[in-house]
């Protein structure tokens, strides 16, 4: 059995905000609104060449199956592509969806029933860094100033939430996670996706770039 490990060391860095760059801003902020989760998010116009996996997906928590199914079908009817259906597992109830600039969405609750109509209510939303080698990304991370939250073995790190960003931030095998959303784990070329830290500017192990936050325009998108 893995055992998940916490730690209480203050963290003297934090995620700020989250940037997703994308083709055509309008367009993007349209589909976000749609979806529900336009204040979580960022939008920046870019042609950055990316293919294949982008290596991180933005996790929703919901209260219950209803919930998860209203997210899932108000991203496709704004244009986005279903990738693993709405549907019970091991762990609960959930979806896997891709926006139309390519972001990869996934919707979740641990609830197998409904107790009650479905709102449009998110618990929890994680950004899910897909790292090659998860003890190096996490000593990177600590190095940072990050706190640890909850750890599982060399699969899985999150770290404390600050009270700057709405967002968490974790780390989860690249493939492990591409295998989770339902595509192949290869891809190259840019994230598409800036974060801004209350630190320096820097670039993590898996080429994942930050920003000092107050480098970043101060109105959300």
């Amino acid at each position: 059995m893995v055992m998940a490990t916490t730690t209480s060391t203050a963290a003297n860095m934090s995620l700020a905000s989250v940037t997703l760059e994308v083709a055509d801003p309008e367009a993007a902020r349209r589909f976000y609104s749609a979806f529900g989760v336009d204040t979580y998010i960022r939008l920046r116009a870019s042609e950055a060449h990316s293919t294949g996996f982008r290596g991180f997906t933005l996790a929703l928590t919901v209260s219950q199956p209803a919930t998860v199914d209203s997210f899932v079908g108000a991203a496709v009817d704004a244009g986005a592509t279903v990738l693993k259906p709405a549907a019970k597992s091991l762990w609960g109830y959930g979806g896997v969806v891709q926006a139309p600039d390519g972001t990869i969405w996934k919707i979740a609750t641990s609830a197998k029933k409904d107790t009650g109509p479905a709102t449009r209510e998110i618990d929890e939303i994680v950004l899910l860094l897909g790292v090659e080698d998860m003890k190096a990304s996490k000593q990177f991370y600590v190095g940072r100033g990050l706190s640890v939250a909850r750890s599982f073995g060399g699969k899985y790190a999150e770290f404390a939430a600050g009270q700057s960003s709405p967002v968490k931030l974790a780390l989860y095998k690249r493939r492990g996670l591409a295998r989770d959303l339902g595509v192949p784990a290869d891809g190259t070329g840019s994230h598409r996706i800036v974060l801004a830290g209350t630190a320096d500017a820097f670039t993590d192990p898996d080429g994942f770039g930050w920003e000092a936050a107050a480098s970043l325009a101060p109105t959300p998108s």
